[in-house]
């Protein structure tokens, strides 16, 4: 069966926005990009010689989520670990430059705060490499977190958790959040990260990509019947309602509570760049939950989001302008069947 929600409603979803507030729960990072040219081979070593002519700095991982909701329109409330140093510095004043509260954002001396730099030469990565600690949270520090959980929680529409495996999410720590998402009633979506996935026991939504789905079910996903059966299982594994898997030129795979599963087409014309779009897809979805938007509905839209962000190079976000004229300029056919994911035991 042919069916999508039709301009309308998607617009007015996005006019709804504003009037949501999200909370992003995770692992924030700065995300380094080294721009240059590439004009040779090095005579030292068969690796491309890159003249830099640019450098910049911009907010990652839950950070990235966090700026990608306030970009959208929708107010957010952020909690996470920075080191105490200078780029732990940079988020607090990125943050406060987008108007967003700080006091989530806990400073410790614990661990450095986590950089991702990317060189790219002719807009193509030529390598990247990390600067990290990967450990878990500190009580003190967790406790924090779920202190200022509790503290935004009757102002909160919907709970993000993007875990990127640095050590903020934890099983203890996501039994805190459904407890009290249970309690009030908020559903919590989360990004996952394979080696986490007995973590998120009882959330509302998980959103992998095809590789992170495949990896954690043991299979390859190379078709929609592939898509399906690997969300099925994901779905009996964490005890979700719905499972997203985000997969590239393929577009995504919806998997809902009542067994019934959406394929929804790609967007995008041209790919540019994939960093950090996954940030986009939750955020988008997020809010649209948030909003009130069914799974489904807030699925489409965030693939429209999706197919903007991947033109954009480097980690990007998507305004709410931005989604607006995708949404009218584009129809997004899906194809919906019922019953056929149901995975026996």
């Amino acid at each position: 069966m042919k069916n999508h929600p039709s301009k309308k409603t998607l617009l007015n979803l996005i006019d709804k926005f504003p009037q949501t507030r999200t909370m992003v729960i995770g692992d924030i990072m700065i995300d380094h990009f080294i721009w240059g040219n590439v004009n040779r081979i090095s005579p030292e070593a068969p690796v491309p010689v890159v003249t830099v002519t640019e450098e910049s700095l911009r907010l990652g991982g839950a950070a990235n989520v966090t700026r990608n909701i306030s970009s959208l329109g929708g107010k957010v409330c952020s909690s996470g670990v920075a080191g105490h140093d200078e780029m732990g510095e940079k988020i607090i004043h990125e943050f406060r430059l987008l108007n967003i509260n700080t006091e989530g954002i806990i400073i410790t001396n614990d661990r450095p705060t986590t950089i991702k730099t990317r060189i790219i030469g002719h807009n193509q990565q030529v390598v990247r490499f990390d600067r990290e600690k990967i450990s878990p949270l500190n009580s003190d520090s967790k406790q924090r977190i779920i202190n200022y959980l509790k503290k935004c929680s009757p102002r909160i529409d919907t709970i993000i958790i993007s875990d990127y495996g640095k050590g903020v999410v934890s099983r203890d720590l996501v039994e805190e959040v459904t407890v009290l998402s249970i309690k009030k009633n908020i559903p919590v979506i989360v990004d996952p990260k394979v080696e986490n996935i007995d973590c998120y026991k009882g959330v509302t939504m998980i959103t992998p990509n095809q590789y992170e789905a495949g990896d954690t079910v043991g299979m390859k996903i190379l078709s929609n019947d592939d898509a399906v059966k690997a969300a099925a299982l994901l779905q009996k594994k964490t005890g979700c309602e719905s499972v997203l898997i985000t997969r590239g030129e393929h577009g995504m795979t919806l998997l809902e509570k009542n067994g019934s599963f959406t394929h929804i087409p790609t967007l995008a014309t041209e790919v540019y760049d994939v960093t950090g779009a996954g940030d986009t897809v939750i955020s988008t979805l997020g809010l649209a939950l948030a909003a009130g938007a069914s799974a489904r509905v807030s699925s489409l839209l965030a693939n429209y989001a999706a197919g903007i962000v991947i033109k954009k190079v480097g980690t990007a976000s998507v305004k709410a302008e931005e989604l607006r004229e995708a949404v009218q300029k584009q129809d997004c056919t899906t194809t919906r069947q019922q019953g056929v994911a149901l995975i026996s035991s």
